[in-house]
């Protein structure tokens, strides 16, 4: 029974995706599958007192000038038209790929004018076009925004997140589908997320593992593979080629940092070599000083004033760090932890660590 156990843990062991392992589908995707962005341009109605103010938003009142044209109601020449619960807007979507007449996809919508909020407004039938100048969707309903805000007769107002775009799911139904270049040819093209030589041989070598001599890499990022030519075939081939799972090699260290937010991101593969740091607190004034020049008495000469500027500089007592070599991520953290700096502060510092040669990983300022 004993040994019954063990041999089942065996065959689960072999049976077990590789530690580290990542589906196909994760890290690449197929050339020729992909989406398309859709944009309009619309109104949305039925506001509350916060949509454009048209004296300043012409372009508003010329849509909806145009809209009741449409619908069969004519205006007087010169009429006026102040209005508080239209705003116009720019209509997105992403038109997925193989989307057929009749689906519907998501839309964002957002506010182009001086619009206050578009909380409770209905978007009107909007045509969107994508880049050919083709009609691809139609999008029109009510609008979710995510925010609040309140506002009392004193001026003094509270608003809650964003109040200027909101999204309609559902919102857009598909009217021509996109021509996919899928089904044409002997063979399909696997195109990596990024740029790896080592990745792009791991993949054709996996693929090749699972479909005996269907695929070779062309390059860093581009992997061809051959594929059957009948529709029902070929995507049964893909459907198992998209899960077959690939071992990958640790990825570039790299170090992301966004020097207005102070964030610093690191991956797995950052190291840090020994090196000291000198770390303090650093203040700087700039002042302006106004000197008053009196002439001496009994003489003609007037007073006359001027003005000296001043900057001080303060440096406070910073210790010189040693940080041992980390072979782990979170070696490297806990090293840049004990100087005991904020982000901002992070920023110079890895980039001193970097010029040094110090922080082994690529530095990438956002």
């Amino acid at each position: 029974m004993r040994a019954a156990c063990v041999l089942l843990s065996l065959v689960l062991l072999l049976l077990s995706p590789p530690a580290g392992a990542e589906r196909i589908k994760d890290i690449a995707s197929i050339a020729g599958v992909r989406d398309n962005q859709l944009a309009g341009y619309g109104l949305v109605v039925g506001l509350d007192g916060s949509g454009d103010q048209t004296t300043h938003t012409p372009f508003t009142v010329q849509s909806i000038i145009n809209m009741l044209g449409n619908l069969g109601v004519t205006l007087p020449p010169g009429t006026n038209l102040q209005l508080k619960n239209v705003a116009a807007v720019m209509v997105t979507a992403s038109l997925p790929a193989y989307a057929r007449p009749g689906q519907h996809i998501d839309v964002t919508v957002s506010s182009i004018g001086n619009a206050k909020s578009l909380k409770g407004g209905t978007l009107v039938m909007t045509p969107l076009r994508g880049v050919d100048g083709q009609i691809y969707a139609i999008a029109q309903g009510n609008m979710s925004i995510g925010g609040a805000g309140a506002q009392a007769a004193g001026g003094a107002s509270q608003t809650i997140n964003h109040l200027l775009a909101g999204r309609i799911p559902g919102g857009a139904t598909v009217e021509r589908a996109v021509p996919a270049m899928l089904g044409e040819g002997r063979s399909i093209t696997v195109e990596l997320h990024e740029t790896d030589f080592g990745a792009a041989r791991r993949v054709a070598d996996a693929i090749n593992k699972a479909l005996p001599g269907t695929a070779q890499a062309l390059d860093g990022r581009s992997i061809q593979v051959v594929a059957p030519v009948e529709a029902p075939e070929r995507v049964a081939f893909l459907g198992q080629l998209e899960n077959i799972e690939v071992e990958l090699v640790p990825s570039v260290a790299r170090v992301i940092v966004n020097s207005r937010t102070g964030s610093v991101v690191m991956n797995q593969s950052v190291t840090l070599r020994n090196c000291a740091v000198a770390h303090g607190n650093l203040t700087v004034t700039i002042d302006t000083r106004t000197d008053v020049s009196q002439p001496s008495p009994g003489t003609l000469g007037s007073t006359v004033a001027s003005r000296a500027g001043l900057v001080n500089i303060d440096q406070g007592g910073g210790a010189i760090m040693e940080l041992r070599g980390g072979a782990k991520l979170a070696d490297v953290v806990k090293a840049l932890n004990a100087l005991g700096a904020k982000p901002l502060d992070l920023v110079s510092i890895l980039q001193a660590m970097k010029v040094a040669g110090a922080l082994r990983a690529e530095l990438e300022i956002i």
